[in-house]
């Protein structure tokens, strides 16, 4: 039985989490900042591989056997899949989002995933929306509106670009989210993400090898390695232990702060200047995916008589 004060502690851990995720984008921005060289795809390839080596050395020692899973043919092509259509695009065009925006903005974006996998459920599976879902999906559509006009129909507050890959960002948050959900069941998760991380790496270099030289600078290597240990190593562990504790619906709510700290980061640090049609926006955005994962007590009350 876990007790109030664990709950709370994990509960905190998870938000650290979430405002490690949104901290990370604000160095990633800082990284493009300082040469043309730092590029979203010189950036992914060097998270992938770097942080899916480390989780695999973690999930070894932890005695996980991560060698021994991809001797199971189904769940290596499962594993590969999860890499190239799932943690390949929600990183590579969050990156590029970040970019030619920002980091306020490319998070914000990435948090309508949920909604395509809401409609890829109701597409796939005939999963009836609910009342609830479809006012989330208008709020979010009515808040990505309001990000990218300021509110003003004759007016693009950010540049298409930024919203197209601000949008396939969410996307790849979506199959990010799919791909691995049965397989997880089975398998550690540390072992999936680690092979998955490694294999969209090596396949980012095979097709698009980096070989320009890097500036030598501390800031470098200080962002990059902030970009490595602070959004991706230590939040996901955090998060993965937090999952015992934290039921996943609290969890996903404590997401938000995710995007908040990538905002109030972006407005301190870069000068980013917020209109009040962009907070709201935000806002809306951010309680939109939050509300699709509020169920009903009479529907919580029946899971636990089952």
């Amino acid at each position: 039985m876990v007790g109030p004060k664990t709950r709370r502690l994990w509960t905190l851990l998870a938000v650290l989490a979430a405002v490690m995720w949104g901290i990370s984008g604000l160095f990633a921005k800082g990284l493009f900042n300082i040469s043309a060289k730092l590029t979203p795809m010189w950036l992914t390839q060097i998270r992938l591989i770097i942080s899916g080596i480390v989780l695999l050395f973690l999930a070894e020692a932890l005695k996980q056997k991560p060698i021994a899973t991809l001797k199971n043919k189904h769940d290596a092509l499962v594993i590969f899949a999860y890499g190239i259509f799932g943690l390949l695009p929600v990183q590579l065009f969050y990156f590029m989002c970040i970019q030619v925006a920002n980091a306020s903005i490319a998070t914000i974006l990435q948090f309508i995933g949920p909604f395509f996998v809401l409609g890829y459920l109701a597409f796939t599976h005939k999963q009836v929306m609910r009342r609830l879902d479809i006012l989330a999906a208008i709020a979010a559509f009515i808040g990505v509106f309001l990000l990218s006009t300021h509110g003003q129909f004759d007016h693009l507050a950010i540049t298409p670009v930024a919203l197209f890959w601000g949008l396939l960002s969410a996307a790849g948050e979506a199959t990010y989210t799919l791909i691995p959900v049965n397989i997880v069941k089975r398998v550690s998760s540390m072992v999936v993400t680690g092979w998955g991380m490694l294999f969209a790496g090596i396949s980012l270099v095979i097709i698009h090898p980096q070989f320009q030289a890097i500036p030598n600078k501390p800031a470098v290597w200080l962002y990059t390695s902030a970009v490595i240990i602070i959004g991706t190593i230590i939040p996901f562990q955090i998060m993965a232990n937090a999952l015992r504790y934290v039921i996943p619906s609290t969890a996903s709510l404590l997401d938000a702060f995710e995007p908040f700290s990538a905002t109030v980061g972006s407005v301190l640090c870069f000068g980013l200047v917020m209109m009040p049609m962009d907070w709201v926006g935000s806002i809306l955005v951010v309680v939109a995916a939050m509300a699709l994962n509020l169920t009903p007590k009479q529907k919580k009350k029946n899971k636990v008589h089952e």
